[in-house]
C-alpha cells in the first residue's frame, strides 16, 4: 500500500480542518512510537536479573534510536505532506495554517545521519560523555540517543501546540448566554 502524499482527501470538505486533522494523527503516532520506546526502556529493568548489562544497555541504546528515528521520519513526513496539501490550497486558507508550517520552519530536523554523528552533535555528545563518566560508560551511547528521543519529543510537543491553535480558531465561538 503506498503513502498518501498530502492530507486532502475530500476536496468537497473543509481543507484546513482535514489538514489538521490529518497532521494531528501523525503526530499522535509519533509521539505513540516514542512513548513505545520509552516504555520498552522503563520495563528493561525487569530484565536485568537474565541479562547482563553489557547486553541489556546496549539493547536500551538501540530501543532510543529506533524510536527517535522513527519520529523522524514521521517528522519529514508530516512537513512533506504538510508542503503538498498547502499547495493545493487557496492564500486565505495557507494564512490559516501558518502556525503549523511556521513549526516545520523554525524547528527544522536535520537527517538522522546528522543526528547520529557525534561531532556535528558537540553539545549532545559532552552531555553523553560526562553522563558516562559520573554513571557508567556503558550508558555514553544511551544517554545520546535519549538526547536524541528529548528533541523529538520537543518538536512534537511544539506542533501539537501549533495544532491546537488552529483547531482553536476552527471551532466557532460558543455563546455563554
Amino acid at each position: 500500500m503506498s503513502e498518501q502524499q498530502h492530507y486532502l482527501n475530500d476536496p468537497a470538505g473543509n481543507a484546513i480542518a482535514e489538514i489538521v486533522k490529518g497532521i494531528d494523527r501523525d503526530v499522535e503516532r509519533g509521539e505513540d512510537v516514542l512513548m513505545l520506546g520509552l516504555g520498552t526502556v522503563m520495563l528493561s529493568s525487569t530484565f536485568a536479573p537474565v541479562a547482563p548489562p553489557s547486553v541489556l544497555l546496549p539493547l536500551v541504546a538501540l530501543v532510543f534510536a529506533l524510536s527517535a528515528s522513527y519520529a523522524r521520519f514521521n517528522y519529514h513526513g508530516m512537513e512533506r505532506k504538510l508542503k503538498a496539501s498547502m499547495a493545493l490550497l487557496k492564500n486565505h486558507e495557507q494564512t490559516a495554517l501558518h502556525p503549523v508550517s511556521a513549526v516545520f520552519t523554525n524547528y527544522p530536523m536535520e537527517p538522522l545521519a546528522d543526528s547520529f554523528n557525534p561531532l556535528k552533535n558537540l553539545k549532545r555528545t559532552w552531555k553523553s560523555v560526562m553522563g558516562g563518566i559520573l554513571i557508567n560508560p556503558f550508558w555514553m551511547p544511551i544517554f545520546y540517543v535519549m538526547g536524541m528521543q528529548i528533541v523529538e519529543e520537543r518538536n512534537l510537543g511544539v506542533l501539537n501546540e501549533a495544532i491546537i491553535s488552529v483547531e482553536k480558531k476552527l471551532v466557532p465561538p460558543i455563546n455563554k448566554e
